[in-house]
């Protein structure tokens, strides 16, 4: 902590008329403005109800200062979302003039993301609805300029900013896991554009906005990641992070280890064939080799490789021409929890497969964990997420994935045939573990 302490160039509690008088900016590699009307409709509610109070914290702001700009590390939800109540309320004639001195110029704060101008759009009308009905009063507005205030804290490097952002997050802030990823492999970007930068941020972003990052993240690339190491892998907390975190590779790097050679001549490779002038004309261009159980590349490798298995994982799951898939996809009962864990088990093993061997015999390795999955399915009145787990870590599916060299050793692994049902009311199942050989009810 002495060194982010030491790179702190402001620290004071601020009025929120202060606040909004520095030049503030939204840098780049911020996330969208995403406040609901659930939270602009809290804080208002907040504001009135502590109206009558000496004073009222509003939380933390961290600042890089950039020279020319201040740049919002943390707290741009609540800035935009003042600046937008303050702009509902100098609608009034009578309040804009009572405290245009007081307030003079709100920042002038650019957002270019199409997410966050279509939130700051619904959250404004819903603001200038609630400052009519309430009649937001020269008190009230008082209140908010002169006794609503914020911890402030300005540091004058970019690192230790982020450094301090994410150690006051992960102090129990609600913050995602993810968020905190972004937030350091954003650190670890260099000697790339601000175009290509912005690009990978803007496509990180539009899966955020779905919340497609925190599944693929907790359903695919946690658990994988860890069955394959054969560790648990329940769910995906800010304690586990560090497994999305890999090899720094960038100019400035004057040594590296013997093991990390091999992906710093895999990224060479690849950004200078991509970079290289017979682009131009050919137009072939080839993607870093990822690899779902390799060191990660740190910075720009990190986005791209959730960007690709975003991609991948989306195309497996939409392939309609397979027997066993389409089954999965549509047996009675196949939209029930435990059924769905069960399903969840299943796609991680053929990812895994998929992403380490391709294509190859493909229908006969779906089968294959299609037993080994929904033998859980079969044997068990009730599937928990613990069930998965532990039939990840105590079988040698994810184990004989990682240690193959040729795909035949997974196509060939021995599954029990099960000598029992448990669990009878999936009928399809039942009936497709009979044609395959791995259930006979005659005995």
């Amino acid at each position: 902590m002495d060194k982010i302490e030491n790179g702190i160039k402001e620290l004071k509690i601020i009025k929120i008329k202060d606040l909004l008088k520095k030049d503030l900016k939204i840098p780049e590699y911020q996330r969208p403005y995403k406040w609901t009307l659930k939270n602009i409709n809290q804080l208002i509610d907040d504001i009135l109800n502590f109206k009558d109070k000496s004073a009222y914290r509003l939380g933390t702001i961290v600042i890089h200062n950039n020279k020319d700009s201040l740049d919002i590390v943390d707290g741009q939800q609540r800035i935009t979302t003042l600046i937008l109540i303050f702009k509902a309320i100098l609608r009034d004639t009578t309040l804009q003039a009572k405290f245009k001195e007081l307030i003079q110029e709100l920042p002038n704060l650019e957002y270019k993301n199409s997410i966050s101008i279509k939130n700051i759009q619904q959250n404004f009308q819903e603001i200038n609805k609630r400052t009519k009905q309430i009649e937001f009063d020269e008190h009230i507005v008082y209140f908010l300029l002169e006794r609503c205030e914020v911890v402030y804290i300005e540091l004058d490097n970019i690192t230790e900013s982020f450094q301090f952002f994410d150690s006051q997050n992960a102090r129990g802030k609600d913050l995602a896991p993810h968020d905190l990823l972004k937030a350091y492999h954003l650190r670890e970007m260099q000697n790339i554009s601000e175009y290509e930068k912005k690009k990978l941020v803007q496509e990180w972003e539009n899966l955020d906005d779905e919340n497609k990052l925190s599944e693929l993240f907790n359903n695919y690339l946690y658990k994988i990641r860890n069955w394959s190491r054969a560790k648990s892998a329940r769910y995906f907390t800010k304690n586990d992070v560090d497994i999305f975190k890999g090899i720094s590779i960038n100019n400035n790097t004057k040594e590296l280890y013997p093991f990390a050679m091999l992906y710093q001549m895999a990224n060479v490779f690849v950004e200078e064939y991509n970079s290289h002038s017979s682009r131009k004309v050919d137009f072939n261009t080839i993607t870093y080799p990822f690899s779902l159980d390799l060191p990660i590349l740190n910075g720009k490798r990190f986005f791209e490789m959730i960007s690709h298995y975003n991609n991948s994982i989306t195309k497996i799951q939409s392939k309609q021409n397979n027997e066993t898939i389409e089954l999965i996809n549509n047996y009675e009962g196949n939209y029930r929890t435990g059924d769905k864990y069960v399903k969840l088990l299943f796609e991680c093993a053929l990812i895994y497969y998929i992403d380490k061997f391709g294509e190859k015999e493909l229908d006969k390795v779906i089968d294959k964990l299609f037993i080994w999955a929904y033998t859980l399915r079969l044997k068990l009145k009730a599937v928990q997420l613990a069930s998965i787990d532990n039939r990840a870590l105590e079988t040698d599916i994810f184990k004989t994935i990682k240690d193959a060299n040729e795909h035949q050793e997974v196509v060939n692994i021995h599954i029990p045939i099960l000598d029992k049902i448990n669990y009878y009311k999936r009928d399809k199942v039942k009936e497709k573990f009979k044609n395959l050989g791995y259930f006979n009810d005659s005995k």
